[in-house]
Order: structure tokens, then sequence, then C-alpha cells
């Protein structure tokens, strides 16, 4: 008989694509937790299926109300819960981070089961620096808060590594391209899928390549940090700024100097308020 768990949140990280990437730990976990929060229960029995498995389920994700995730933490006192959501790690660009934070205010034993995790994985695929790097999630939809987000990390010295969606993919690269810079980037896609695919470049001829049709599937994008530069003067600092503003807000011309210069936002924006 399996040993019964002990009462607590589980974070189990589950496959990304290849469901033999589900660690014998993960399947001993959802074998034997009390309840499973799942943010499908659509996807994560396919999952239990192909353990052999049946185990209860209640959803937990986006839309879930506090009510919900303050049964899910009551029921920890006395049940083994899991938690998965459709693929990967959970926590990385889902909303677990509260139900971890709930759960330790009340006192609860949390305990984690590593494994996949898209945006690691895409890392490790792309071929660029991994020695720091930094994780966006998605970006906004909108153009210009896609834009000043891009704005706040052009001057990170670090890998940037984001996820997207198909149809949104172009877009982003081109704006990625108007806010960085030319750097080397990767797109990755589906990976330990049978399909999967890793494409290099710099973000013009990415921006390009997809222009044409949007792929398919789970898709990373991993970018190049800044490369070495000189300092941007006094002088070219307030001539881009000048021009900046024939066409721009004072923040917006802030915003677009400073990526453009990779220097501190604040700094360019206080130098716009002198200018007007």
């Amino acid at each position: 008989m399996d040993e019964k768990l002990e009462p607590g949140l589980y974070i189990v990280a589950t496959p990304i694509g290849n469901l033999s990437d589900l660690s014998p730990r993960a399947a001993h976990i959802l074998a034997t937790a009390d309840l499973v929060a799942v943010e499908d229960s659509r996807v994560t029995a396919k999952l239990l299926s192909h353990i052999g498995v049946k185990r209860p389920m209640r959803p937990y994700h986006d839309h879930s109300s506090e009510q919900v995730r303050s049964d899910l933490v009551a029921e920890m006192a006395r049940k083994s819960v899991a938690l998965v959501s459709d693929a990967g790690t959970p926590l990385i660009s889902d909303p677990g981070f509260k139900l971890v934070r709930d759960a330790r205010a009340a006192g609860v034993e949390v305990h984690t089961v590593p494994g996949p995790c898209a945006a690691v994985a895409a890392l490790t695929l792309a071929g660029l620096p991994t020695d720091r790097f930094l994780f966006l999630g998605f970006l906004p939809a909108k153009s210009s808060a896609k834009a000043s987000a891009i704005a706040e990390v052009a001057a990170v010295r670090a890998t940037l590594i984001l996820y997207e969606s198909g149809p949104r993919l172009a877009a982003t690269l081109e704006a990625l391209h108007q806010g960085l810079g030319d750097r080397e980037a990767a797109v990755v896609r589906e990976i330990s899928k049978r399909f999967e695919e890793t494409v290099t470049g710099t973000l013009s001829e990415l921006s390009a390549r997809y222009c044409e049709a949007a792929p398919k599937g789970e898709i990373v994008i991993v970018v190049a940090p800044p490369g070495e530069a000189e300092p941007a003067g006094e002088e070219e600092v307030e001539a881009a700024l000048r021009d900046a503003m024939t066409r721009l807000s004072p923040s917006r011309a802030a915003a677009e100097v400073a990526a453009a210069l990779g220097l501190p936002r604040r700094e360019v924006y206080e130098r716009a308020q002198r200018l007007k």
C-alpha cells in the first residue's frame, strides 16, 4: 500500500509536452494526494490516466475566488493537496503564489516537487548567455503598454525570457526590436513535443520570418542581453531627446531614448522635463 501523504500543499511540476517527463516522485504525489487542485480538469485527467490513477480534483485558476482559495487552505490542515497547472511548474506565470502565501500564513506545510518549466527549458535551447536571466511572462497586449514594459528592461544586463502566442508573435518581436535594438534572439516552440523547434537570429530577422504566418503551439522568446557600449554623452542624449520630443510626450520620449541608449529611464525623464 502506498504511504499516505502528510497534510499540506504539494506544488507539482507536470510535463510541458512529453508525458514521460513526469518524475517518479511527481507521479507518486499525484497518485496518493487526497485532492488535486487543477487549472483544467480535462488536461489533468489525461495526465492522471497516463499514470493509471483517478483522484478527486478541484479547479484553481486565474478566476478562482478568495473563498475557493480559503477553502483549499482549510482542507490542507487535514488533507494532502497537490497543486498543478496545465503544463510546467505551478506559480510560473500563473496565480499559484497566492495559494502558497495563504497556506504559509495559516501554518500549512508547503512542499515543492520540481520538474519541467518552459522558460528554463527554452533558455537551455537558445544558445544565449545563461548566467543571468529575467523572466517577463507575457507582455501587455496593447502596443503602448508593451512598449513601456520593454523600455523598463532595455538596460537590464541579462538574457530576457518571455511567453507569447502564435498570432501575437510577429508584433511582439517587432516591438522588442524597436525597444531593444537588433539583438540576437531565439523563438522556441512546442518544447519536448514531436515538432519541437528552435529558430535563432536577430530580432528583425525573426520578426520578418513570422510576419508571413503565425506559428502554432506554445512559444517562448529568448533575447540576448545588451552588448557592451560606450556611455552616451550629454550632447548625444540631449539631441536624441529633442528629436523624440517632436513626436512624443516627454515621458514617452524619455522611454524611447532610455531604451535606445541604455540609460536609466528616470534620469532621461528628468532631462526631458528640463528641456520642455
